[in-house]
């Protein structure tokens, strides 16, 4: 391996939302074998595997142990068209898949906001995407997945063989072992395009009752929010729901088939200074945004419509040196109008601006033991690190969530507590044993999960 045990490069991280970093050793293996050493002699006390680093807090970081970087172990091991499925390392990013994939007439079954996420991460984090309330999480679509333990062994996890560890493993953020390889299962596309419907709600009732109503008409939904209007135009925004295209539909002139690349664009090239997203330009930004998303239906390229932010690389660098937090909720239905409503408030009170606010209705709850969604909806805000006043902040939100009986994702989390996470996920207790059975030594461990419990002290 080109970082042996012993002669690990020393690093120093963050997680996408740049608050914070910290230092550890990195191993970079170039096979499975590779691997297995660096899990079994690295000196290294804790070991987590990193895929592309795009979760936004600490739960991709391991300050004072080893991080396992994954991006060598990325082939693509086979698609069977005829069974719908691709087997793939868990290196593989969504963008090496989907440029692999979309030429071929297949698309993933669910993809969160961003391309630029490893297939073992997308796994470890139980994404879900604009289709959450047809087609749940991407772990429901995993037919099988290999797992390197922490004792070297390499065990074969489904639904149906050692679903114990399937489960723990499915939204466990790495904390089981190395997620090796997946088999996922695809969905047929016959086009690039997207028809995207767009409807605009003047505030918070009236876009949640549209999402209701309009979410059986199309796969995907999503609903962007001006997280800064207040009083009567509270929760204003415009939602966008589409649908695949078919090839009976496609317009004259217009490609049967079309790649998703494999890199980003251009890249923000230094950090912003405060004010560039700072309170007022936010609102004006927010403002041309809900003027422009009046009805209207018209066709977008795959990569527009789902992927829009990836456009523009390192565009964390906009929020500048100082960082963000995403801070994502999800709450029941019958209290989601209150839950979003409170938060909302506080943001805006607080004029903590986010020109990044969105809102998704979701469904089934995701298999694994910490899976994130369940039915409901779900609220994502970027907030500026805004000093002093963001972790009390950041408690006044977690009280709401707490109140209306909901929970926060951790592939965004960044300051919340052990009670109030245990608070939250009633099968806690449940995925700590089955981590435990799978690692009794507690190798596998990360800045979050000591943050909030996750993993028992050594």
């Amino acid at each position: 391996m080109s970082l042996p045990p012993g002669r690990a490069a020393k690093v120093s991280l963050s997680g996408w939302g740049r608050f914070g970093s910290e230092e550890s050793s990195a191993y970079r293996p170039g096979s499975w074998r590779d691997a297995a050493d660096a899990v079994l002699v690295a000196p290294e006390p804790t070991l987590l595997a990193r895929g592309l680093g795009r979760s936004y807090g600490d739960s991709a970081l391991n300050g004072g142990g080893a991080l396992l970087l994954t991006e060598r172990l990325g082939r693509i091991l086979g698609l069977d068209a005829a069974s719908l499925t691709v087997t793939c390392e868990g290196g593989t990013s969504l963008a090496r898949l989907l440029a692999f994939l979309l030429p071929r007439g297949f698309f993933l079954p669910v993809v969160p906001g961003t391309r630029f996420v490893s297939v073992g991460g997308a796994l470890a984090a139980d994404v879900h995407g604009k289709n959450h309330h047809v087609d749940g999480t991407i772990g429901r679509h995993v037919e099988e997945l290999t797992l390197l333990t922490a004792s070297g062994e390499v065990l074969r996890c489904s639904p149906a063989e050692n679903a114990g560890a399937f489960d723990a493993t499915i939204g466990g953020m790495g904390l089981t072992g190395v997620i090796l390889s997946a088999r996922l299962r695809l969905l047929p596309v016959e086009t690039p395009l997207v028809r995207v419907v767009k409807r605009r709600a003047k505030d918070l009732d009236e876009l949640l009752r549209r999402l209701e109503e309009e979410e059986r008409l199309s796969r995907y939904s999503v609903a962007w929010i001006d997280g800064l209007a207040r009083g009567g135009s509270l929760g204003r925004g415009v939602l966008m729901r589409g649908d695949h295209v078919p090839l009976s539909e496609l317009p004259r002139g217009k490609a049967a088939r079309a790649e998703i690349a494999e890199t980003g664009g251009p890249s923000v090239p230094l950090d912003a200074p405060p004010f560039l997203l700072g309170p007022a330009t936010v609102s004006a930004f927010n403002a041309l945004y809900y003027a422009a998303g009046r009805d209207s239906t018209t066709l977008s390229p795959l990569a527009g419509f789902f992927f829009p932010l990836d456009a523009v690389g390192k565009w964390n660098r906009l929020y500048g040196r100082r960082g963000f937090v995403q801070y994502q909720a999800l709450f029941p239905r019958e209290t989601a109008a209150e839950g979003c409503r409170r938060v909302l408030e506080e943001i805006s009170r607080e004029r903590a601006a986010s020109f990044l606010a969105v809102l998704k209705t979701t469904g089934p709850e995701g298999r694994g033991l910490l899976s994130f969604p369940r039915p409901g909806v779900t609220l994502a805000l970027d907030v500026p690190n805004v000093g002093a006043p963001l972790r009390p902040l950041a408690r006044r939100l977690d009280e709401i969530v707490l109140k209306g009986g909901g929970r926060l994702y951790l592939a965004k989390d960044a300051l919340t507590d052990a009670g109030t996470f245990a608070a939250m996920y009633p099968r806690l207790a449940e995925f700590r044993a089955a981590r435990n059975r799978l690692d009794p030594g507690r190798r596998f461990s990360s800045s979050q999960a000591r943050r909030l419990g996750l993993v028992e002290p050594s």
